[in-house]
């Protein structure tokens, strides 16, 4: 993260004493958005949160979220709300509904609001980014590009480390599917205990080689340093290496698909500058979404934004046949799953994986 930043990245929110001690820093009339960090988030910082503070004379800090439920959770134990409108993915939002935690978006104060995918749409949330995750590799140490999921699993094949995101989300729907699961038939199959043993008998055949990432930037870093030849990450974050010249590559073999959603927190103080924020990204010039199409390799849900890509963006996006196999992470059955069975999954994950 850059000096452009004004902001305070928080690991951890261990205790209600280093909340305080950050309350006192970030003000309520500190207007704060969070975002999940590096590159992407430099570029949102450039072509919208600054401009956006700039217009409203302003204070906007921001932050970095990296997944899971335990910084809101402080939020709720302490009473210190920190953040104002942060990018979740689709269980974090089903649950922060249903728990109160988000504002219930009150979607005639969003002006341009036709303009978003349907999907889009939702009780606490307003969908922006699509993205996806799934196998990529490093090409100079790779001799054959590996044909699917299957070859994450193959050692004698592909012999080294492979690197893992941290936690249950995604890798017991990886493994299940890499162990002959249809993709539309994951959940089917993860929603019962035998489903899950299965998931994780799976990853114990690859569980020495594995070496656990928490941020969505250190894929890339991994395989373009070697320490890992393969690896699962987001296919923005390796498009944006391959464009940086890295030897690296994504393989488009049952992708794991979603869409991250803005959500405004309750209790911030700031949800009128929150509802402005909204409809200010939303309402900006779509030739700024469509540089972050570009940048970032993801699709975005502004429909007068589709159609300006080039062949070659298209390519690389979530989207088309790329995902023709994927699994769509946005479906009632996945949200209502992770929803109902992340922590105690979490705790599993969490035991397993120190053993």
């Amino acid at each position: 993260m850059t000096a452009m930043f004004r902001t305070t990245t928080i690991l951890a929110f261990a205790a209600a004493a280093t909340l305080s001690a950050y309350s006192s820093a970030a003000t309520a009339r500190d207007f704060t958005v969070v975002g999940w960090g590096g590159a992407n988030q430099e570029q949102r910082s450039e072509l919208f949160y600054r401009p956006f503070a700039k217009k409203q004379h302003i204070v906007l800090l921001e932050d970095v979220y990296l997944g899971g439920w335990g910084q809101f959770q402080a939020m709720q134990d302490t009473g210190a709300i920190l953040w104002d409108v942060v990018q979740v993915e689709s269980s974090e939002l089903a649950r922060g509904c249903e728990e109160g935690v988000f504002v219930k978006i009150d979607w005639p104060r969003i002006a341009n609001r036709d303009n978003l995918m349907a999907e889009a749409i939702t009780q606490c949330g307003l969908g922006m980014i699509v993205w996806s995750a799934g196998l990529a590799y490093n090409t100079k140490l790779v001799d054959e590009a590996p044909a699917g999921l299957e070859d994450f699993w193959n050692l004698e094949k592909f012999p080294g480390k492979r690197g893992m995101r941290q936690g249950p989300k995604m890798n017991l729907e990886f493994a299940l599917m890499a162990d002959g699961v249809a993709p539309d038939k994951v959940f089917e199959v993860l929603s019962t205990p035998e489903g899950v043993d299965r998931a994780f008998n799976k990853l114990d055949e690859i569980k020495p080689q594995l070496q656990f990432w928490k941020s969505g930037g250190q894929p890339p870093e991994w395989l373009a340093a070697g320490d890992v030849p393969i690896s699962m990450a987001y296919s923005g974050r390796i498009a944006r290496a391959i464009d940086e010249g890295k030897d690296v590559a994504f393989v488009w073999d049952r992708p794991v698909y979603a869409m991250d959603s803005y959500v405004i927190l309750n209790g911030t103080g700031n949800e009128d500058t929150s509802y402005d924020f909204l409809n200010y990204i939303i309402d900006a010039d779509p030739n700024k979404w469509a540089e972050v199409v570009r940048f970032s390799n993801y699709a975005v849900a502004l429909s007068d934004v589709n159609g300006m890509m080039d062949t070659n963006t298209e390519k690389k996006l979530p989207a088309g046949e790329n995902i023709a196999n994927g699994l769509f992470w946005g479906t009632d059955e996945a949200i209502s799953f992770w929803l109902d069975n992340q922590e105690q999954l979490t705790e599993r994950w969490d035991a397993w994986a120190a053993q």
